[in-house]
């Protein structure tokens, strides 16, 4: 959780350096961002999909690869307590 402050903390004070100088950020309007996530997600469907099909189990992978995919590497340590910290 800590790198997803840290990075909204700085993206915050860029957007403060940005409207001091009176510039437009670069970044995607939120609906492209929405249409990225939309992207992330569907393209785990594939594998779930699959996975109930083969009636194999989908939690583990949507808590551990699926999740680490979408959510990067700290979502792994997110569902597994001996690792948080």
């Amino acid at each position: 959780m800590k790198p997803y402050l840290f990075s909204l903390g700085i993206g915050l004070l860029v957007g403060v350096l940005y409207g001091m100088m009176g510039v437009r950020s670069p970044a995607p309007p939120v609906i492209a961002l929405m249409g990225l996530l939309g992207m992330l997600v569907g393209e785990q469907a594939v594998p779930v999909v699959r996975r109930l099909i083969a009636r194999e189990p989908v939690l583990p992978y949507v808590r551990t690869e699926c999740a680490e995919h979408i959510l990067g590497p700290q979502a792994r340590r997110g569902c597994d307590p001996e690792q948080s910290g």
